[in-house]
């Protein structure tokens, strides 16, 4: 799994265009290898591009308060 290139790259651009973003940080996945951890450098990634970064189940419980 590299889905963590595709939400980098759509935040990105979803930045450049104006809108702000946030992650779903467990919705993400990434592979680790012998060279370092891909799913922590991409939350470290997220943390500098995105406006906010949470779990499921904060996201639930905002979606359920709205």
């Amino acid at each position: 799994m590299l889905a963590n290139m595709c939400v980098e790259s759509h935040c990105c651009e979803f930045l450049e265009l104006g809108f702000e973003v946030g992650i779903v940080r467990d919705a993400v996945a990434a592979p680790k290898l012998p060279e370092g951890d891909g799913y922590l450098s991409a939350l470290i990634n997220f943390r500098y591009m995105a406006n906010g970064l949470w779990t499921t189940d904060e996201v639930v419980k905002m979606l359920v308060q709205a």
